[in-house]
């Protein structure tokens, strides 16, 4: 029963953190620690990820079928949008492959608590000294149905798509964040906020099949050793859905109002009391 406890909890931080650019890995690295979960080959922490590409796909279902539709027509341009994913998903996914088991060392609290304070350092500064102009904000709707501020996913250049995408590299590091490398990435290239938002969801589709594939392909026979099993993971990736789905909405609404500095000074915080915690020795 406690496993199934366990499982809740941390499909409830996955869910709720994996779009926010915060790290959704740092916080399941440090949750896991602090209730004791046993991960395996860190299986729990890229498969539950399923919830939130699942998501993510729901949210924007409309628009999917949309583009497929539209490129299955051959419509003009219809192949823009799926060229730029496909661009912006290599660099991190070549890396990943590479460095898959060099970075695994690295995933301990430690790690995550100085990269979630020079990621806040990275974000707070890219907000502070990146003005975005008036003329520059999203004003079209990929569809009549979708919901969220508007936005057109459309206009962005291959050369857009690869910055995003060198960026993303940086999170295979644990506690940068991939939605917070993936929306620099996007502010920096010339994205306004919430395009850079709504791209960094679409991106984050491929890049985790790819992660979740990977680690399913070589770890799929211990999936039995985690605590209480595949029922537990089912559990996770279910609850890590719903509240995907929740954070996605909300972070769109947000962010066409906000800008990212909360999220900056959240980082900041979380970062420095994980190296508390380790300090007083109450993490480990």
């Amino acid at each position: 029963m406690m496993a199934i406890i366990h499982a809740i909890i941390l499909g409830i931080v996955e869910g709720l953190t994996e779009f926010l650019p915060i790290s959704s890995t740092g916080h399941l690295i440090v949750a896991e620690h602090a209730i004791g979960f046993k991960d395996t080959a860190e299986l729990f922490t890229v498969v539950i990820q399923i919830g939130a590409i699942a998501a993510v796909v729901w949210y924007y279902r409309l628009d999917i079928i949309n583009r497929i539709v539209r490129l299955i027509k051959r419509e003009k341009g219809a192949d823009r949008f799926w060229i730029n994913l496909v661009i912006a998903t290599v660099p991190a996914g070549l890396f990943g492959l590479v460095l898959d088991k060099t970075l695994q060392k690295y995933a301990v609290p430690r790690t995550v608590a100085l990269t979630l304070i020079l990621g806040g350092i990275v974000l707070w500064a890219v907000e502070t000294y990146r003005h975005e102009k008036k003329d520059d904000r999203p004003r079209v709707r990929p569809l009549k149905e979708s919901k969220g501020p508007y936005v057109n996913l459309d206009t962005i250049t291959p050369k857009q798509a690869l910055g995003v995408g060198v960026a993303q590299v940086a999170s295979l590091v644990p506690g940068v964040s991939r939605s917070g490398a993936t929306i620099v990435g996007g502010l920096l290239s010339g994205m306004d906020r919430v395009t850079a938002t709504a791209f960094s969801f679409y991106l984050s589709i491929p890049i985790m099949i790819l992660a979740t594939g990977y680690k399913l392909a070589l770890h799929h026979d211990e999936i039995a050793q985690l605590p209480g099993g595949l029922a537990a993971l089912v559990i996770g990736v279910f609850t890590a859905f719903i509240t995907g789905l929740m954070a996605v909405s909300w972070l769109l609404q947000y962010i066409s109002r906000h800008d990212f500095k909360k999220f900056a000074y959240y980082r900041i915080g979380f970062g420095i009391f994980i190296l508390f915690l380790l300090a007083m020795g109450s993490l480990r």
